[in-house]
């Protein structure tokens, strides 16, 4: 009979108190190694939202300044009205020749030869053709204006404006830039004489859309935008919190409630682009609502809103302690009076923070609008949500189409707006959040 051998069993000459040093420092060594990759990944982070953020206010803080032009406009009234005829025909106001009062200040301000057209055509170019209209208001608005002599600030045309902030290479060839050598001299000699120069540019609150960049603004989009997002607080906010309500207090545990809840969360990761479709096909198509209008956008945003605030405000229901329900209940409030005078005040924060969040996300979603025809080239101020109007990353999305050099100014312009309100609005939430916050 063979007997069997025995396997040989290594036994380690090493003492144990060096095997464990040698454990305890590849635990250190790997737990530095992901420190390391954890501070890596952050500084990365950190690295690629500064290169992002000094890109966009490099490009943008210029938006901030416009140069602008004052020369004392003569309201003729040979050009404005040359047959009397205002007090029996208003519209001889409307329609007057307001680019001549421009041209005659020009040539009293240059110095220039009236017969020379060429140099009459360079000169009025370097003023934005949104002096007619600001020069037609004044007098509609005052026809005491006609024979008088006033000084008039007006914006000089982008490619001045671009120039004077130092945007175009005037080293260039002239046949290479649109700004003309003899411009750049009536620039330098305006600007020495006091008669050009930048000041803080308000009309990109103010201003609608338009094709000249100098005369354009985010006025309308802001209105726009403002209306969605009162839409989207006054319907979003109560149906979410009565939806969590329900869902987390007073709804049975069965399938269809699991079925909800899931749902819920499905909803909530759905491209938001899925949103702007269920709108046209229901809003717009089924419902007939107008397009363009700040009401159907308001609508679609809260139904995307809505999963945000449930899912929030439902973990902020978790997170009171049964011990306050407890309580109540057994002092002799009913589970209404248990909910709404002990546990929502107490959740209220994190609804708040949920709902804040929200409506920083809707206010900066462009895809479902597009869907509903909200890139109309709006200029007047919307007087209420049925009328049409732009929100602000729509506006962003159509400047960023736009060729002119002085439109990507404008969109990083908006674009620091857009940030900004954006920050204020999460900077809420967190300070929300830490005023209110109970620790349990």
């Amino acid at each position: 009979m063979t007997e069997l051998a025995s396997p040989t069993v290594k036994v380690s000459t090493r003492p144990a108190e060096t095997r464990r040093d040698i454990g305890i420092k590849r635990r250190y060594a790997a737990e530095r190694r992901f420190r390391a990759y954890g501070i890596t990944a952050i500084t990365l982070g950190l690295l690629f939202l500064a290169i992002l953020i000094s890109t966009v206010v490099s490009n943008g803080y210029t938006a901030f300044l416009q140069t602008t032009i004052t020369l004392p406009i003569e309201f003729t009234e040979k050009v404005i009205d040359p047959k009397n005829e205002r007090a029996t025909d208003p519209k001889t106001l409307m329609t007057a020749n307001y680019p001549v009062l421009v041209r005659n200040a020009l040539v009293k301000q240059l110095g220039l030869d009236p017969t020379k057209r060429p140099l009459l055509k360079q000169a009025t170019d370097m003023i934005s053709p949104s002096a007619r209209m600001q020069l037609r208001n004044m007098v509609v608005a005052d026809p005491s204006l006609i024979g008088q002599t006033v000084p008039v600030t007006m914006l000089a045309e982008a490619n001045i404006d671009s120039a004077f902030k130092g945007q175009i290479d005037l080293s260039v060839d002239e046949g290479r830039r649109r700004v003309k050598d003899q411009q750049v001299a009536w620039m330098n000699q305006l600007a020495d004489a006091g008669v050009l120069k930048k000041s803080f540019n308000t009309g990109i609150f103010t201003f609608g859309a338009s094709s000249r960049p100098e005369a354009a603004g985010v006025g309308v989009a802001l209105v726009g935008s403002l209306y969605m997002m009162l839409i989207v607080l006054v319907l979003a906010l109560p149906i979410g919190v009565a939806a969590s309500i329900y869902l987390e207090e007073f709804a049975p545990k069965n399938r269809l409630t699991d079925l909800i809840e899931v749902n819920i969360n499905n909803l909530a990761a759905v491209p938001s682009i899925v949103y702007g479709l269920l709108g046209l096909a229901v809003f717009i198509n089924f419902a007939g609502m107008p397009r363009s209008a700040a009401l159907v956008g308001g609508f679609v945003l809260t139904l995307m809103t809505l999963p945000t605030i449930i899912i929030a405000t439902r973990a902020a229901l978790k997170a009171v302690p049964p011990s306050i329900r407890s309580a109540a209940l057994g002092l002799g409030a009913s589970r209404m009076q248990t909910i709404f005078h002990h546990v929502l005040p107490l959740a209220m924060p994190g609804i708040l923070t949920g709902t804040i969040i929200g409506l920083a996300h809707a206010l900066g979603e462009t895809a479902p609008l597009l869907l509903i025809g909200m890139v109309a080239f709006v200029v007047d101020f919307p007087g209420s949500p049925l009328e049409p109007s732009t929100a602000l990353p729509v506006q962003i999305y159509m400047w960023a189409n736009e060729p002119e050099r002085a439109f990507v100014e404008r969109t990083s312009g908006a674009i620091i707006i857009l940030l900004i309100f954006l920050v204020f609005m999460n900077l809420g939430a967190i300070l929300l959040r830490r005023r209110f916050e109970r620790r349990w």
